[in-house]
């Protein structure tokens, strides 16, 4: 089959690579018709470049027909339509019924001291091959794929695997009510869908920030109050400016380790390039290697007593943090990889032809599977307005 695959920092390609068989009873092979390039598949050609090893299949939101099933399914059988959660969860562990799929105790990576393993992610997480492939063998195959109905295209239901769960989450962390105001640092897919979900729940004032042109226009059309600016002070000025003084009830930390302002892990960062593999891995297992600016604006742009929604990625073990002044604002801080299972219930009722949170025409490219290196790129760059891209092979 063909496969986007790791071969170095800046460097994925398409290959020829062995179809995926049956391995465990419960195994499903699905036959992948859309699979979305995310914001965490660039961290794995930047940053993250230590942790993957050449030839590692990529990516982890992908969706399609059921091919095949092993002889211990019962829930799916060939020709059922699936999507595929980005994290690898049983469904059946304590964690799983606590709804923390993400921390699933039966692919827990305890060796690395990492949660449950991800499709196409580094060997923290278990180094499973990942999605943009034609297709994918899929574990717990009676618990783990989401089965959805014919008929819509793709775009109905694939961002089901990561994007909408993961802002589902964030916006739930971010403690979200009727008549609250809302700050979201970063306009990318998860930002720009985090405010469509917050207007959604009856978010009062939804603010969001970001330097982008296209992302920037995306969430005005969706009427969302926008900066064009993500430095701090400018940040902070505009949000107390619009809520009496005191900023937003939540901030939802869209970005990560991508946010501008921070020099010295910005050189951190370089050093990945540059150091050999074994020793930037134990490095980054011990030291910060991120850029903290767009989660020191949260902290100062939150009213006291407010919510921290962190959904943007962080590689770094020991970042530093303001302790002093998160606690003396009172803040309240949540984070994690989204549990993708434990939103589905709420998520699914909404992708129906009304289409409230706009997914139908939340892509702004549809990519044939071996244009994925431009695909990568363009991403990458921001270039041709692209926010999301989907690949389809």
């Amino acid at each position: 089959m063909r496969a986007v695959t790791w071969h170095g920092r800046d460097d994925v390609r398409v290959d020829t690579v062995p179809d995926p068989t049956i391995t465990d009873p419960t195994d499903v092979i699905v036959e992948i018709t859309s699979t979305g390039i995310c914001g965490s598949d660039l961290h794995l050609i930047e940053v993250m470049a230590p942790f993957m090893t050449v030839g590692d299949v990529m990516g982890h939101e992908p969706m399609g027909i059921v091919r095949e099933v092993g002889p211990g399914v019962t829930e799916l059988r060939a020709g059922d339509r699936v999507v595929v959660p980005f994290n690898i969860s049983c469904g059946t562990c304590w964690m799983c019924n606590q709804g923390l799929q993400s921390q699933c105790e039966t692919t827990q990576n305890r060796e690395q001291g990492f949660g449950a393993s991800l499709f196409g992610y580094t060997k923290l997480y278990g180094q499973v091959p990942g999605g943009q492939a034609q297709y994918l063998r899929v574990p717990f195959g009676n618990t783990l794929p989401i089965k959805v109905p014919e008929g819509p295209a793709d775009d109905r239901f694939v961002y089901l695997s990561d994007v909408l769960p993961t802002a589902w989450q964030a916006v739930q962390y971010a403690n979200v009510k009727p008549g609250s105001t809302v700050l979201v640092l970063g306009l990318g897919p998860i930002g720009d869908m985090a405010t469509r979900i917050a207007k959604h729940l009856g978010a009062a004032q939804v603010l969001a920030s970001d330097t982008v042109p296209e992302r920037l226009a995306r969430a005005r059309a969706n009427g969302i109050d926008v900066l064009d600016s993500t430095t701090q002070a400018d940040v902070v000025a505009w949000v107390r400016d619009k809520t009496d003084g005191r900023g937003p009830d939540a901030v939802i930390d869209a970005v990560g380790m991508e946010a501008h302002g921070s020099p010295g892990a910005k050189l951190a960062q370089k050093a990945t390039a540059i150091v050999p593999d074994a020793v930037m891995e134990k490095v980054m297992q011990v030291v910060g290697v991120d850029r903290m600016a767009a989660l020191n604006t949260a902290i100062e742009a939150v009213r006291r007593g407010g919510t921290i929604s962190l959904s943007g990625v962080y590689g770094g073990a020991t970042d530093p943090m303001p302790l002093m002044r998160m606690f003396d604002k009172q803040i309240e801080l949540r984070m994690g990889q989204a549990n993708v299972w434990r939103w589905v219930p709420d998520i699914l009722p909404l992708l129906t032809d009304a289409d409230p949170l706009g997914v139908d025409t939340f892509a702004t490219h549809h990519v044939p599977l071996e244009q994925a290196p431009q695909a990568y790129e363009t991403f990458r760059q921001k270039q041709d307005g692209a926010v999301k891209v989907l690949l389809q092979p």
